[in-house]
């Protein structure tokens, strides 16, 4: 959607600067170009996939989390798709349901009390919410149904702080895991401590280009992705500074 505001706005303005129309237009195959093969594309993700958030969960290489007697993995929607005509989880998800599966049997492991708090709403108006699409993986995977808690109503990273601080204050959790993408981490870290929750970031996948010089579908994908979190983060700085958040 930012893309094709952004290709709408070099229309109108070639529209409207008809002197410069050519130039106009020049400059907006090098933009779309330069998103298109990466070279563009790489900048905006580096900003949008800090330093900080960019490194994937490994037990092995970082070392187990720190589980508390009360365990609260709370695992961020990412939208769904169809595929043969069936409603599944978008590409990105499946890596977020692994690692809440990893995380909640190395929790349990440990011996405490642990839960998987899915918050994913319905924002592409499909036929479920995200949350309980994923259910069922997340049942497959190995998180009973007892300790799987799914809150189906938030549209928005900043209403998935809001609606999950409830449920974690309702269930007294003492350590709490946030499991999303790497580019979404940022923005979500922001929200939940506006909500005084301050979770552990557990990466689940870290967005990558492909530069060349051959456009690629992918790469203006992840250019939208990147633009989209980065404006987020934007937007909640604005909105904290004018008294909305």
């Amino acid at each position: 959607m930012i893309l094709i505001v952004l290709f709408a706005l070099f229309i109108a303005l070639g529209l409207l600067w008809r002197s410069a129309r050519w130039r106009v237009a020049a400059c907006a195959a090098a933009v779309f170009w330069l998103l298109a093969t990466g070279w563009l594309t790489g900048v905006l993700l580096d900003f949008a996939q800090p330093e900080l958030y960019r490194t994937p969960y490994d037990q092995a290489k970082i070392g187990p989390a720190h589980f508390g007697a009360r365990t609260a993995i709370i695992m961020l929607g990412g939208g769904t798709k169809f595929r043969d005509g069936r409603l599944v989880p978008a590409r990105d998800v499946y890596a977020r349901i692994v690692l809440a599966a990893e995380l909640y049997a190395q929790c349990t492991r440990a011996g405490g009390t642990c839960r998987v708090i899915v918050s994913g709403g319905n924002p592409e108006h499909h036929a479920s919410a995200e949350a309980d699409n994923y259910a069922p993986y997340l049942l497959r995977a190995g998180v009973p149904s007892t300790d799987l808690v799914l809150e189906n109503q938030s549209l928005t990273t900043y209403q998935n702080a809001r609606n999950v601080a409830p449920i974690v204050r309702a269930g007294n959790d003492e350590t709490l895991l946030l499991v999303t993408s790497s580019y979404q981490m940022r923005r979500a870290m922001l929200d939940f401590r506006r909500f005084e929750m301050n979770p552990l970031p557990a990466v689940s996948n870290v967005r990558r280009v492909e530069r060349g010089l051959l456009p690629r579908i992918a790469n203006l994908k992840s250019a939208e992705t990147a633009l989209h979190e980065s404006i987020g983060v934007a937007q909640f700085y604005v909105y904290r500074m004018i008294g909305w958040f």
